[in-house]
């Protein structure tokens, strides 16, 4: 006799216990195969002294089973409490986040009926990387990493899923016309790895007019894949589209461990009542049966769910007069789903699961060997919390910076929040105490070593400055490895 394979189970907080039982009911109905290993994450972990609301045990059991079947959860009130999916998603390497989203017209209300698009979310870096300082009394930073084997895995991944699921189109969502080496390293690996899948249509879109034309033209899309914080938001707007967030499920994929879970959150004000929608995190189960290779199971549930849409057997956040023939609580449309198990829907397109896999196994991250590329010192960015009592003149500070010895480095260009200010800049720009203060090599060709900025820092202290961070200048390969200053 097979022995089952075991799943991570975490039920959660608010509607989570109630809805991951009602999964679990219809998964097995379904022919689900599995044994369950329980942990508990969330709201009682966070308050009983633990600031990522993880249990040491919860690692331990996805060493063994590599999937985690996890319900919404609750982060308390105030300040010191990590983010339980950031923490997961980072330390299990789950880099891709699949998101699908479709409509189910007329059954549910939207106003678009044709949508039917994936999107595809890296899921690690970008702004969620969460490095973040106060630098002066008046400026705040975060640091936007993007990476070459981050985006190459979600890139890839992006084509691999549309070429699994026969889907025609990949599009690239980045603001590569403002951060030209961050996301513009995105949309160039989104170019290269687009000529290993010729048979697939790319384009590509600045983030602003995509996540508009997402709102209102959904039905164009097909398959959508950006950084992470753009896909945090156009996935959420998308599902939003289709009738409500609650019916959307998620996949976070890595190398050895898979999580899955339902996109919202678990709305503590309906908890108790007995009236949430599973729909959401058993869309989530439907895609980890297929994940776990388990495609027959899916398929019977996905279409006796599909069914019991299109039959108009609704949870109250979904019922409309016009579309629903009865409002169930949670339970009753848990029953409805098992009544319908081997039964397919006759007006919304079946789904089948048979005949190929819907999500792309995960793989390694292609790492740069050291020594691929010419790594050349040729200044720092300085920067500096300065004021004077008179104010915050960069003329008077450039004058007092001149006066410092900087050795083999010339100071050449001074800015504030991202403008320059000195030489020449205009009387009218707003600055704070916060100042980028870029010193060069001389010559094109030239390159200086680290203690030549260890002296710069050291006659910086000596002459009073309070430098708050240093950036390396750097050319790779002849080329410049840094961007230039907004009027520079």
């Amino acid at each position: 006799m097979t022995q089952k394979p075991h799943i991570t189970v975490a039920h959660g907080d608010g509607i989570g216990p109630k809805i991951m039982d009602a999964c679990l009911e219809i998964l097995e109905a379904g022919g689900a195969q599995f044994e369950i290993e329980t942990v508990e994450i969330g709201e009682k972990v966070y308050l009983r002294g633990n600031s990522n609301g993880i249990e040491p045990d919860l690692w331990e059991s996805l060493a063994r089973t590599g999937v985690l079947y996890k319900a919404p959860i609750t982060t308390p009130q105030g300040g010191g409490y990590k983010s339980i999916n950031v923490t997961m998603r980072k330390t299990l390497g789950l880099y891709a986040n699949v998101r699908p989203t479709r409509s189910f017209h007329p059954f549910v209300r939207t106003k678009h009926p044709k949508v039917d698009l994936i999107i595809v979310r890296e899921n690690e870096e970008d702004l969620y990387a969460g490095i973040e300082h106060r630098q002066t009394s008046e400026v705040y930073q975060t640091l936007k990493i993007i990476t070459r084997p981050g985006s190459e895995r979600i890139v890839r991944y992006a084509f691999e899923y549309a070429r699994r699921n026969h889907r025609k189109k990949v599009t690239c969502f980045t603001k590569d016309n403002i951060m030209k080496m961050t996301d513009g390293l995105f949309h160039k690996i989104f170019d290269e790895i687009a000529t290993e899948y010729p048979e697939i249509e790319t384009e590509h879109m600045i983030i602003d007019i995509g996540a508009a034309r997402a709102a209102t033209q959904p039905e164009r899309f097909d398959v959508i894949v950006m950084p992470n914080l753009y896909g945090d938001v156009v996935s959420d707007i998308t599902a939003e589209l289709t009738g409500s967030v609650g019916l959307a499920g998620s996949a976070n994929v890595g190398e050895k461990v898979s999580m899955f879970e339902a996109i919202h959150g678990s709305a503590p004000d309906i908890a108790g009542l007995g009236i949430a929608n599973p729909s959401g995190l058993l869309m989530a189960g439907v895609m980890m049966l297929v994940h776990m290779g388990q495609t027959q199971a899916a398929e019977r549930v996905h279409n006796a769910w599909l069914l019991t849409i299109e039959d108009g057997i609704h949870t109250k956040d979904i019922f409309q007069l016009e579309n629903s023939t009865r409002q169930v609580n949670t339970d009753n449309f848990v029953k409805a789903v098992i009544e319908r198990l081997g039964d397919f829907p006759k007006k919304l397109a079946p789904v089948s699961y048979a005949h190929g896999v819907t999500l792309p196994k995960a793989q390694p991250a292609n790492i740069v060997k050291l020594g691929t590329h010419k790594k050349e010192l040729v200044g720092v960015d300085l920067f500096l919390d300065w004021q004077t009592a008179d104010g915050r003149n960069p003329d008077e500070l450039a004058e007092a910076l001149k006066k410092v010895d900087s050795g083999d480095l010339d100071l050449i260009m001074i800015t504030n929040r991202g403008q320059k200010v000195w030489p020449h800049g205009h009387p009218d720009t707003f600055c704070t105490d916060h100042w980028r203060c870029r010193y060069q090599v001389k010559g094109d060709t030239a390159t200086i070593v680290h203690e030549s900025i260890v002296r710069l820092l050291h006659n910086m202290s000596e002459a009073g400055f309070d430098f708050i961070k240093t950036e390396n200048l750097y050319r790779f390969d002849g080329q410049l490895g840094f961007s230039l200053g907004q009027g520079q």
